[in-house]
């Protein structure tokens, strides 16, 4: 089998329901799983600031027995002037693979196309693949799977909203995109996320009303309200997306054993109050955690020999 790239949860549809297990098992057996990747090194190239991503991937290559190399793309000739195509053909004469936190899809999809090496997705402004995973991780931990189950996502449609539809939908999970009408996800995936939720059995829906949307829920996810390279102002933000916060009157609606979920940085006060993230319910810090064991589980599968 030639290179795999991970751009798109879709990208490793078949894939996905074994790296959720894998990184479970990885999880249980760390500090005792081997170097299975010794000798192989991870590019990571990042357009944008990053505390998760960067240091669950770097940590992650290590406790495999790899090694990562740190890129700061305004450092990089590609922040310069070098086109994509060719920073991706040099590296992958350098490196086993190569972790891109862009700011543009259409600049990871093209890295992707020309790189002879695995390209892994740390975010772009389309998706954010390894973080639905460790989210996947978080709510099997939690419930034992993910059949009856009900995940309603609060707030901006953003990236996170996209791979977390394709993920849920793979998943057999029901998901509630509960946005304001001006910013739901992406058209073409909900779409997309809606016919694969139909053939396994689960429910992909749109809403537009939080308290409705979180009755029976058994997640409660939110992001922050304004992404990384969104110049929507502050104040337009809150007035847009406060009905959206999950605070105590929202989680009252949901299952009595609820979890919430956040991908951080939170901006508390905003999107979710300090009570429900710091409450019995959230499953913040935890969820955080698994981003390692996600991105160990895509590593092992993608860069293994």
């Amino acid at each position: 089998m030639g290179k795999r790239n991970l751009i798109s949860v879709l990208d490793m549809q078949e894939e996905w329901p074994g790296l959720v297990d894998l990184a479970i098992k990885l999880k249980a057996e760390r500090g005792r799983h081997g170097d299975p990747l010794a000798g192989k090194t991870l590019a990571m190239m990042f357009e944008k600031p990053s505390t998760r991503t960067r240091t669950s991937f770097d940590v992650a290559i290590t406790e495999l027995g790899g090694h990562a190399l740190y890129l700061d793309v305004t450092r990089m000739q590609m922040g310069h002037g070098e086109t994509v195509e060719d920073t991706a053909r040099v590296l992958s004469r350098f490196v086993h693979g190569i972790m891109y936190r862009a700011f543009d899809y259409k600049m990871m999809d093209k890295l992707g196309e020309w790189a002879s090496v695995p390209v892994i997705s740390g975010l772009d402004d389309l998706e954010h693949p390894c973080q639905a995973l460790a989210d996947m991780v978080t709510v099997k931990e939690k419930f034992g799977g993910f059949r009856g189950r009900k995940l309603v996502f609060l707030g901006d449609g953003n990236n996170v909203c996209n791979s977390l539809l394709y993920a849920s939908a793979i998943a057999g999970l029901d998901m509630v995109a509960c946005c304001p009408a001006t910013r739901m996800p992406n058209a073409e995936i909900m779409l997309k996320a809606a016919q694969i939720a139909e053939k396994n059995g689960s429910k992909i829906i749109a809403s537009h009303d939080p308290q409705e949307a979180c009755k029976d829920a058994d997640v409660l996810y939110t992001d922050t309200w304004v992404s990384m390279g969104d110049e929507t102002p502050a104040d337009k933000a809150v007035k847009l997306f406060q009905m959206y916060q999950i605070n105590d009157a929202l989680l009252s609606m949901a299952n009595p054993d609820c979890i919430v979920m956040h991908c951080l940085p939170a901006h508390r006060g905003q999107e979710i109050t300090d009570e429900v993230i710091e409450g019995k319910h959230s499953m913040v810090f935890d969820q955080a955690e698994n981003r390692l064991h996600a991105q160990k589980a895509v590593l092992y599968t993608l860069l293994k020999d």
